[in-house]
């Protein structure tokens, strides 16, 4: 019984120390083709800044749709569009913060 515990403790508390960005977005993205680093690289050859790429996701994601897609047309064929996210927009801003930390280029060439 102590063993049974102790284990759901240690999943429970895995869940709960995960961000908004690897709750919500790793666990998707992992099933698909294209990882998050290349398209985060796609967005940032579109919209060319931070303010501009984080606005752009976020619409995206609360409007999905081929249009507003930066995935080429096979891709969509393949795997279709992003249903509309269900996040709040303080966990969805969350996600988008630290994607753009995590990927960002700026500051780390040398």
């Amino acid at each position: 019984m102590v063993k049974i515990l102790l284990l759901y403790m240690i999943l429970v508390s895995g869940l709960l120390s995960q961000d908004s960005y690897e709750k919500n977005c790793v666990a998707c993205h992992a099933e698909l083709p294209t990882s998050l680093q290349r398209m985060f690289m796609r967005y940032l050859l579109v919209y060319g800044s931070e303010k501009n790429m984080k606005v752009g996701i976020k619409y995206y994601l609360k409007n999905p749709s081929q249009a507003t897609s930066m995935m080429f047309d096979i891709f969509i064929e393949s795997y279709g569009i992003k249903k509309r996210t269900t996040l709040s927009d303080k966990e969805l801003e969350e996600a988008i913060d630290i994607y753009w930390e995590k990927f960002k280029v700026f500051g780390k060439l040398k």
